[in-house]
């Protein structure tokens, strides 16, 4: 009777690499630019942050090395796709290969291993609460004593929120989806706000993959497990609007929640209840697909 609460505590924490690197892929999605890369940049922020904090001991430091790293290879991205013209698809999975293979090159170069990197002394994120919050049962016990990337995701997501709708920038931004003539016609460049577009989705993923690493404390090969398409995903069942990109990370993040507390209290086969976070992704899916058909 009393996983519910646990559950709905950790699924706060799993979401928050979903919600960064959602919110930066909002800016390129809104701008007519399906960006599949979100997976290699989170990954590229990770294993930045890691080096950054190994080197210097800084969480800080860490942080932002994990940005320049991920918005260094979105910056690439998008000179490759906007200047060269090139597939985005292709380019997109070109980046996210590049990553992965990267980074192991660089673990080995760095620390001798191609395996798992564990920072020595692995400084602690502090845990932290909402000023003002109201004590209410259920919602005080979720809300509260998560680290600071957790309440950084939530402002971040109000703060994209409030950059597309509400500024001349987020619709000038919006507008290069369907009206890039429009914009051509006042003078402004198409490709300079998708440009933009990408180097927001890198710093989004480089704060969510120093998140992944920094949390733990550890750099695994291919950390991001999935968390950037699962991002991709995010973004289109929510409406590709931030109210709804929160809702569903949300729900995925209490599909993976309930994956990890299953392992230690249900009696299911192991590798099926570690799949089951991506079998609810492909459900989730195959229906936005039929409803969109409709």
């Amino acid at each position: 009777m009393e996983a519910p609460i646990p559950i709905l505590h950790s699924a706060v924490t799993i979401m928050t690499p979903l919600l960064l690197a959602a919110s930066g892929g909002l800016f390129t999605e809104r701008a007519g630019m399906l960006n599949i890369a979100l997976e290699g940049l989170l990954l590229i922020g990770a294993f930045a942050a890691l080096v950054g904090v190994r080197f210097s001991g800084s969480l800080l430091i860490g942080t932002i090395a994990g940005i320049l790293g991920a918005v260094t290879l979105a910056g690439i991205l998008g000179f490759f796709t906007l200047r060269l013209k090139s597939n985005g698809f292709i380019t997109g999975l070109a980046a996210n290969l590049f990553a992965s293979g990267l980074t192991v090159v660089l673990s080995y170069r760095l620390f001798a291993t191609r395996g798992v990197v564990v920072l020595p002394d692995p400084p602690r994120l502090k845990t932290l609460g909402i000023p003002g919050f109201p004590k209410v049962p259920i919602l005080w016990d979720i809300a509260m004593n998560h680290v600071w990337y957790v309440y950084g995701s939530w402002a971040l997501l109000f703060l994209c929120w409030f950059v597309l709708y509400k500024t001349p920038f987020g619709f000038r931004l919006r507008a290069c989806e369907r009206h890039a003539e429009a914009l051509i016609s006042l003078g402004l460049r198409p490709d300079a706000y998708r440009f933009i577009g990408f180097l927001i989705s890198g710093f989004t993923c480089g704060i969510g993959g120093s998140f992944l690493t920094l949390n733990l404390g550890v750099f695994v090969p291919n950390i991001s497990a999935g968390k950037g398409w699962i991002a991709l995903v995010v973004i289109f069942l929510g409406n590709r609007h931030p109210g709804g990109i929160f809702i569903a990370a949300l729900i995925f993040a209490l599909a993976e929640a309930f994956s990890n507390y299953a392992q230690g209290g249900l009696n299911l086969p192991r590798d099926f209840i570690l799949a089951i976070p991506y079998i609810f992704t492909l459900f989730v899916l195959v229906g936005v697909s039929i409803l969109s058909g409709r």
